[in-house]
């Protein structure tokens, strides 16, 4: 009897030690899972809302805040003409796999991203790089063509996380990095799991294993949350909930801004949005608070240029583009399309773009403009519209960061191809100065306002729903990221 009355005892005292331990596990939702889990060679932010600075992790990376801050590189200087960068490299750093990160890795790293076949979606963030030399182990020493003021932001991209050549062939199921925690496994369709990385090189996690788990419909969403079946939902896809857990003690909301400028994005080169009075006839069609109330239920920043509100150099040009359907027609009309015209809006899976849709949909048909509606799934959108180039119209939230330079490619999506803009953005990488920045960035805002490349709708907000005794989570998202090296449970 005393035997049995010890093993109930021990088998009470495993279960309250396995209820402690369960507080080191979490799990996250998502809505969209990334198509892959190379940061390196897609446009998809959903790879890096897994995977920055949680598995993979560059020279330099962005804090909670925005600013830059060191990662693998522990500093950094710069030659008086700005034209070399000599990095020193974090000392006894070791790949997930075991083997040594050392300069020879960035070389291949930042070799392989600007290399001519590169498949990274951000090529351009190297293309100021003449060189990379691996000095020694940790020594790495980047050489500029022209000097770039915008360097030690641009290597902070997930696009520019270090990878090791001996793990690169399948890096888009096996994610290999140097993180906090290391990926275990992906069941696709449902959840990808982290675990601690205990031989990491820095600060180590709290946590013992990260569970992203993929809800696409907001209903269930809302479901799982509900029942506890997630502890946190990061991007909360149906803010009309917002209110109800706000009211709910067992749950904390925390409301941040993005970097997602969310546009009607419109093909530039396409038929009739190649003349800029149709494109300005679409913006004036367009009634962004409607939009903002509608979709988001009141969650959201209007914008009228592609750029943040809450930066600094923020220029409010949203009355150039302000709503008035009857200027819309008469644009229109002398456009030659006074009696409007038909065109596709394909539509990628998150709330704010199928819920928006409709509402531009109906908006445009108030001014003429018929609208071909297709869901697209997020892969689906990136072959047809991000990389095809098939579309008339789309709707997109642009989360990277101080991302107003794509307007200076002319093959990217939107196909806007400006000899002036370009100079603009050329102008702005070689300067280093502030105040001159400032006066550079205001210019280019007002320049792709003023040519309606797109129609600019509002700042994407991020609404987080999280068990209340979450505490390390992001507000503020500066880059598409669940950082969960700084996550924790409360006591």
């Amino acid at each position: 009897m005393k035997l049995m009355k010890f093993a109930t005892v021990s088998a009470l005292a495993m279960m309250v030690a396995g209820g402690a331990m369960a507080k080191s596990d979490i799990t996250l939702a998502l809505q969209l899972e990334p198509p892959h889990l190379d940061p390196t060679s897609a446009a998809a932010g959903a790879i890096d809302s897994v995977l920055y600075s949680n598995v993979f992790e560059g020279l330099t990376r962005f804090a909670s805040d925005g600013s830059i801050i060191p990662g693998l590189a522990q500093s950094w200087e710069v030659s008086e003409d700005g034209l070399t960068y000599t990095f020193k490299l974090a000392e006894g750093v070791t790949f997930h796999d075991g083997t040594t990160m050392d300069a020879e890795d960035v070389k291949f790293s930042l070799d392989r991203a600007r290399a001519e076949d590169s498949a990274n979606a951000q090529k351009v963030l190297f293309a100021s790089i003449a060189d990379v030399e691996a000095v020694d182990a940790t020594t790495v020493k980047i050489t500029l063509s022209a000097p770039n003021g915008s360097l030690l932001f641009n290597l902070a991209w997930g696009d520019a996380v270090i990878v090791a050549p001996e793990s690169i062939e399948n890096i888009t199921q096996m994610p290999v990095g140097t993180g906090a925690f290391k990926f275990t496994n992906w069941v696709q369709g449902d959840n990808i799991v982290l675990e601690r990385n205990p031989d990491y090189w820095g600060t180590p996690a709290k946590l013992d294993k990260v569970t992203f788990k993929f809800i696409a419909d907001p209903t269930a969403g809302f479901a799982a949350v509900m029942a506890e079946d997630v502890d946190v939902f990061s991007g909360y896809p149906a803010p009309e909930n917002v209110p109800q857990f706000e009211a709910d003690p067992r749950f904390q909301v925390i409301v941040g801004n993005t970097e997602g400028e969310t546009i009607l994005a419109m093909n530039n080169k396409l038929a009739p949005f190649d003349d800029v009075r149709v494109r300005e006839a679409v913006s004036h069609a367009i009634d962004r608070q409607a939009i903002i109330d509608g979709a988001m239920f009141g969650l959201g920043t209007p914008i009228g240029t592609h750029f943040a509100p809450h930066n600094p150099d923020y220029v409010d040009l949203t009355a150039d583009s302000a709503y008035d359907p009857e200027k819309a027609k008469a644009l229109l009309a002398e456009a030659g399309f006074a009696d409007g015209f038909t065109t596709t809006l394909k539509l990628p899976p998150p709330s704010y773009a199928r819920r928006g849709g409709e509402i531009i949909a109906a908006q445009l048909r108030d001014v003429g403009i018929q609208t071909e509606i297709s869901n697209l799934e997020w892969a689906q959108w990136l072959e047809e519209v991000f990389k095809g180039k098939d579309f008339g119209l789309t709707i997109v939230s642009h989360t990277e960061p101080m991302d107003i330079g794509i307007y200076a490619r002319p093959d990217y999506y939107f196909q806007y191809d400006d000899a002036d803009f370009q100079a603009m953005n050329a102008e702005l990488e070689a300067e280093a100065d502030p105040a001159k920045r400032t006066a550079i960035l205001d210019k280019m805002q007002r320049k792709i306002a003023g040519d309606y490349v797109n129609g600019y709708l509002f700042q994407l907000a991020v609404p987080t729903i999280a068990k209340a005794g979450v505490v390390g989570l992001w507000e503020n998202a500066p880059t598409q990221a669940n950082d969960m090296t700084g996550v924790y449970w409360a006591e």
